[in-house]
């Protein structure tokens, strides 16, 4: 079985908007810069669209944007009336002063940025299903997945579960369902919610939606790649 890629997306900074992506580097981490940042509290607690052990809820996070600046490694962040540079101080008094509260944004340290596995991914008959039998679109910025395919079987992906893709040398390993809470229907990364998700996943689908997948092999992946399950 073959499926084709049909788009690639990073966010670098964890709960902000991303950015599509021509290619795509992976490595043993995941996708190369993926949510490499997070805007920290005081506490060192996350902002999210969700309160938790982790995270603190700030939905004014959804209002910006990380996108590749124009020096190898550099993010700039994108939102209401500017536009800095991650590790600029402007960046974190804008950011504080949109949350009311002390904020940084801090790289990855010991405890990993990512819920779950390394790399996410759905495939476009699970969205079309969604769309159809729920009459909501999930457009997968709602999602925030790294990895979309073209597919004809709804959920197919859970199939793939304990399975191993390949794409040219990369090697990905399909580890789990991803759980979702509140954060898929929020507006966010230019996606407007239209229709309530969750809901719908916590009667029907134990509130999972996609999968995630660990980098067995490292290497590259561009959109229009085929991606085989072997």
């Amino acid at each position: 079985m073959s499926f084709p890629v049909l788009s690639l997306r990073r966010y670098s900074v964890k709960s902000m908007g991303g950015e599509e992506l021509d290619t795509a580097v992976f490595d043993a981490r995941g996708l190369a810069g993926d949510r490499l940042y997070a805007v920290v509290d005081a506490e060192g607690r996350l902002a999210s669209g969700k309160n938790s052990h982790r995270f603190r809820r700030r939905d004014a996070v959804f209002s910006y944007t990380a996108l590749a600046g124009n020096r190898p490694g550099e993010v700039v962040v994108v939102g209401p009336g500017g536009r800095w540079r991650v590790g600029d101080p402007p960046l974190d008094a804008e950011l504080s002063r949109a949350m009311g509260d002390a904020v940084r944004v801090l790289p990855e340290a010991e405890t990993p940025h990512q819920d779950g596995g390394a790399v996410s991914l759905v495939g476009t008959a699970t969205l079309a299903w969604c769309a159809e039998h729920w009459e909501v679109r999930p457009d997968p910025r709602r999602l925030r997945v790294n990895v979309v395919v073209a597919t004809e079987e709804p959920f197919v992906e859970e199939s793939w579960i304990g399975r191993t893709l390949a794409c040219g040398d990369v090697r990905l390993r399909v580890v789990e369902r991803i759980p979702r809470c509140r954060m898929v229907d929020i507006d966010q990364d230019g996606a407007v919610a239209e229709g309530r998700l969750l809901p719908r996943l916590a009667a029907e689908r134990d509130l999972s939606l996609a999968v995630y997948a660990d980098v067995a092999t490292p290497g590259t992946i561009r959109a229009g790649d085929t991606i085989s399950v072997l």
